[in-house]
């Protein structure tokens, strides 16, 4: 008898500790919402259905944005959009010091626009006060001359014009979880680009160098941030689009992937 309630208690306390690990989680895994970060959504503690949160706000249209469960058991954001739509997480009241902060997302898109010529999309925005520069750090372009879809910085609003520096070195990938990174700096108004833990050196902006008009770009000092998706051009190839986003995070340090 002893030795069946050995047993059986040791199986509890195996099965207590498999439980509490996600499907595809690794135990070694460090928390995807660490304390100390300035904001951070894994999306696990959120109902599925329709956001309901007062961690951050939406801003939609011809979009919707929907907490799910993805194949691997975790929740992620699927966004949904038709045609020249948009559909963000809005962070709101965001304030990072030194107006120097790091982003993180993972992410996969089921499909890139393909029509028409010179179809721009953006996923990560952040606008503030002092400058009317709406920064993009995570963005891209399809180029018919190459012809292909490429990742690359841009901007619009402010004296720079509306510019994405688009990068044959940053070609898109379809149907594929990947790991962006972004770095905002008002040191020398930079920004920079890693994707899947790698930097990207043509994937950057500053002060004088950068994709718009011949005068000084200039951050704003950041108190919004939009993680999305949205396309300017109507008439687009495919007509919607699909994306799902996880473990957001915004940093005063890097955090890698």
């Amino acid at each position: 008898m002893r030795s069946f309630l050995a047993v059986f208690s040791a199986a509890l306390i195996l099965g207590a500790a498999v439980g509490g690990v996600p499907a595809g989680a690794s135990g070694a895994s460090p928390p995807s919402c660490p304390r100390g970060l300035l904001f951070c959504e894994d999306f696990e503690r959120l109902p599925p259905g329709g956001p309901s949160t007062l961690n951050w706000g939406v801003d939609t249209r011809h979009g919707t944005l929907t907490v799910e469960r993805a194949r691997r058991g975790n929740q992620v954001l699927h966004i949904h959009t038709v045609d020249n739509g948009r559909a963000f997480l809005r962070v709101d009241d965001f304030a990072a010091p030194g107006n120097r902060f790091y982003g993180r997302m993972r992410l996969r898109v089921d499909a890139f626009p393909t029509a028409p010529d010179w179809a721009h999309f953006t996923l990560v925005e952040a606008t503030g006060t002092g400058s009317a520069e709406v920064v993009r750090p995570v963005g891209g372009q399809y180029a018919p001359t190459v012809p292909g879809t490429f990742w690359g910085v841009g901007a619009d609003g402010g004296p720079t014009g509306d510019w994405t520096n688009w990068r044959e070195s940053a070609p898109v990938a379809e149907d594929t979880w990947q790991c962006f990174e972004w770095k905002i700096d008002a040191a020398d108004n930079r920004v920079a680009v890693w994707i899947d833990g790698v930097a990207n050196p043509e994937l950057t902006a500053s002060t004088s160098d950068h994709g718009g008009n011949d005068v000084p770009f200039v951050l704003p000092t950041v108190d919004t941030v939009k993680i999305g998706w949205q396309l300017y051009q109507g008439g687009t190839t495919p007509g919607e689009f699909d994306l799902w986003i996880d473990d957001i995070a915004l940093s005063s340090k890097r955090l890698g992937c």
